[in-house]
């Protein structure tokens, strides 16, 4: 930002890019420093007439897979409004021709969060930001099979080092079951591991914004983060050509963002979202388990005071 003094009755610019330098009287001698804000006396009044880093209104997506990027040279932390790990999909339903009941699958877990956390970065270094791809549903045969799980979303800054990991959901899977019988079992799926990192809990930005007031991501309050949950473990009904509901993928972000909804017997299940679990399929007739949902990373670079 430009910097302007009145000189003779004509402003003058004296600072106009990151690179120009401006002085201030340090006890006897001037000495450089950096200054984050300045104020003029307007009217009585004083006014803010310059901030060193001004905080974003709006938020970045960080692409899926890896993407590099940098920490501007004037920021020193960034905001990560919501983050996720993929969710696990959910497992196909089964049916049977002799073996007095049907199967519905296990919805997908949900991968491990974080919302509206700060963590120190240095400015001008890259970050490398992972986004875990969904889980798929499981396929092949029905009577023994496995879901996929979510992929892993993590941020690593070059010079800050790892700042945090988001586990995917884990898929779950059947076994033990043919379609002459015996039923399968179903088995459960789980929520991804969150390695949190350090994350600042107070602070004041240089344009004066309380970190704590954070409250726009997912769970609607600041310095959020844990662990994924399991979907519901799918179910046998008895009796030939009983109808089998699939279990429901498992919701993320502490609740706030459902999962795939269970398939009824013959229709489709739900698909998860923003790192929620798939829906497992229905039995009688058996219909196909649902994808998990896509990780993310919503962030913004600030500059703590």
């Amino acid at each position: 930002m430009p910097i302007y003094v009145k000189d003779g009755g004509t402003f003058r610019e004296i600072s106009s890019s990151a690179g120009s330098q401006v002085y201030v009287r340090d006890g006897t001698s001037f000495t450089n420093k950096t200054i984050t804000n300045a104020y003029v006396k307007d009217g009585g009044a004083w006014r803010t007439v310059f901030t060193l880093f001004d905080t974003p209104g709006s938020f970045t997506i960080a692409g899926s897979g890896t993407t590099n990027f940098n920490v501007p040279a004037n920021a020193n932390a960034i905001h990560i409004q919501q983050a996720v790990g993929g969710g696990a999909g959910g497992v196909v339903g089964a049916e049977y021709d002799k073996a007095g009941g049907e199967s519905g699958g296990t919805g997908g877990g949900s991968g491990a969060y974080i919302s509206d956390k700060v963590y120190t970065v240095i400015g001008g270094e890259q970050l490398t930001a992972i986004v875990g791809a969904a889980g798929p549903q499981s396929a092949g045969n029905p009577y023994n099979t496995t879901a996929g799980s979510g992929g892993l979303t993590s941020l690593t800054g070059a010079s800050t080092g790892a700042i945090f990991s988001l586990g995917g959901g884990v898929g779950g899977s059947s076994s033990g079951g043919g379609v002459q019988g015996p039923l399968r079992s179903n088995n459960p799926s789980s929520g991804g591991t969150a390695t949190l990192g350090s994350s600042l809990s107070s602070g004041t930005t240089v344009d004066g914004i309380n970190i704590t007031s954070f409250n726009t991501g997912e769970v609607g309050s600041f310095n959020q983060g844990g662990d994924g949950v399991a979907g519901v473990t799918g179910a046998n009904c008895g009796g030939d050509n009983c109808q089998q509901t699939g279990g429901a993928g498992a919701a993320s972000y502490a609740g706030n963002v459902s999962g795939g909804s269970g398939g009824p017997a013959g229709t489709a299940a739900g698909v998860g979202s923003q790192g929620s679990g798939g829906g497992g399929g229905g039995g009688q007739p058996q219909s196909s388990g649902a994808d998990g949902g896509a990780g993310e990373i919503k962030y913004r670079f600030i500059r703590i005071a």
